[in-house]
């Protein structure tokens, strides 16, 4: 891959040209027919079916203003990036509506590729909303995007596991503690370590925890872009990662662990503490209820906030999720707002929670009836979204994040003293236009 990057409007000839490849052959067109009400199309990240769902749920709503059609992203979060900056590069008129990961807003932001949000609507649709995820659909202190669902990791544990260890899983936990006691016991540790963009949230969450920035100036242009990974936050991070890496901690397959394989170690007699998401819950009591998995592993199964870098600091947990933007071309921008705040409103975040597993990033909908029945850690979630940071906000996050991704990987090859500043240069490098991806 090299280091050609959708924000910047010099690439628009160059994005335009590779539009076929991206999007294949067949274009949406998000018309409305002579006889009905305009199509919004909603481009959309793959999931259980909620979001299409919710589609229809809201074009019922419409009342005959305009229908809701679902287009399906691909499931890779750079194959998603791609396609949608291809796509609005090309000044495609049918990108209504659009799912957006938050490290994509200000690399489409920046270009012009949103269309404004209009005051009232982002004052609506940012009320009560968790703080990092409004953090994550802003840029340049601008309401950009519009929250939908907010997703963070939390800390999985064994209660067994952390009983037999000493350790009191009522107070804050650190890093180091859960090292120590996943080796004390001779159990994995339940990280992503494989060369993905899971490697970027677990380097930007241990790096912010640390006190710390992978960027620290996510405004300036790519020649003035400042990095802070070669700190001593960036050194504590590459310390986790390396003992991890090294020691074996993560087990076997650590080179090529994502969340799911890291859930499967975890629910197995190896597992003992990891970082993961909140999908985990329904896929431990599904594999349970179809007899894949012991009834008893529910009950050992605790949770808690993510760990803490250093004792008595708070922890800066991985935000993820969806945020919902509009394309600048769209024919319908007005109708696509409408339909926008259907969409987030709290009771369809609550029923996209109840049957996706994807957390809502307004808070009221944790409230709603069946919420913590369904997810018991609701609370938790809710707590490490407040505290969550998002990934670097930078229009040159694809360089940044591959960037990582290309010098933390292995874990094993991390090396605190040599990797924060190797990472740095080789960064810094590929945004000058010295070195490619």
């Amino acid at each position: 891959m090299d280091a050609t990057h959708y924000g910047r409007p010099r690439k628009r000839a160059r994005a335009a040209a590779g539009l076929a490849l991206a999007v294949g052959a067949t274009l949406l067109t998000g018309c409305a027919s002579e006889e009905g009400p305009p199509t919004l199309t909603w481009y959309i990240n793959p999931d259980d079916g909620g979001q299409a769902t919710i589609a229809e749920i809201c074009t019922d709503q419409a009342d005959g203003a305009y229908t809701i059609q679902t287009s399906l992203l691909p499931s890779d979060a750079g194959a998603q990036r791609e396609q949608l900056a291809r796509r609005l590069a090309a000044g495609d008129d049918t990108m209504d509506i659009m799912s957006l990961d938050p490290p994509f807003v200000p690399e489409l932001a920046e270009p012009g590729y949103l269309a404004p949000v209009p005051e009232d609507v982002a004052e609506r649709t940012t009320q009560n909303v968790v703080e990092g995820a409004l953090t994550g659909a802003k840029w340049k202190d601008e309401v950009v995007a519009v929250p939908f669902w907010a997703n963070t990791q939390i800390l999985w544990y064994r209660k067994s596991v952390a009983e037999a260890a000493g350790l009191d899983m009522t107070q804050p936990v650190t890093w180091q503690q859960i090292i120590d006691a996943a080796a004390s016991q001779d159990k994995f540790l339940g990280v992503q370590g494989a060369r993905a963009e899971s490697m970027t949230v677990w380097v930007n969450a241990l790096v912010e925890s640390a006190g710390g920035a992978i960027v620290e100036n996510p405004d300036a242009p790519a020649e003035e872009i400042r990095l802070g990974l070669d700190s001593e936050a960036g050194t504590q991070a590459a310390e986790i990662v390396s003992v991890i890496g090294k020691e074996g901690l993560g087990g076997p397959g650590l080179p090529t662990q994502t969340e799911n394989t890291s859930m499967i170690q975890f629910q197995g007699d190896q597992g003992s503490f990891m970082v993961n998401y909140p999908f985990v819950w329904p896929a431990t009591n599904a594999a349970v209820e179809a007899g894949t998995l012991p009834a008893d592993l529910i009950e050992d199964i605790g949770w808690t906030l993510y760990p803490q870098v250093n004792a008595g600091e708070e922890t800066a947990p991985p935000l993820g999720g969806i945020n919902l933007g509009v394309g600048s071309e769209s024919k319908h921008q007005d109708l696509s707002y409408d339909a926008i705040e259907c969409i987030v409103s709290p009771d369809n975040q609550s029923l996209y929670f109840t049957s996706n597993g994807n957390p809502p990033a307004n808070i009221d909908a944790y409230d709603a009836p069946g919420v913590s029945e369904t997810f018991p850690m609701a609370e938790t979630i809710r707590e490490s979204l407040e505290l969550s940071k998002p990934r670097p906000q930078t229009p040159y996050y694809n360089e940044v994040s591959t960037g990582i991704q290309q010098t933390w990987t292995p874990p094993s090859d991390v090396n605190p003293e040599t990797t924060p500043a190797t990472s740095s240069e080789f960064i810094l490098a590929v945004l000058k236009g010295e070195k490619l991806l």
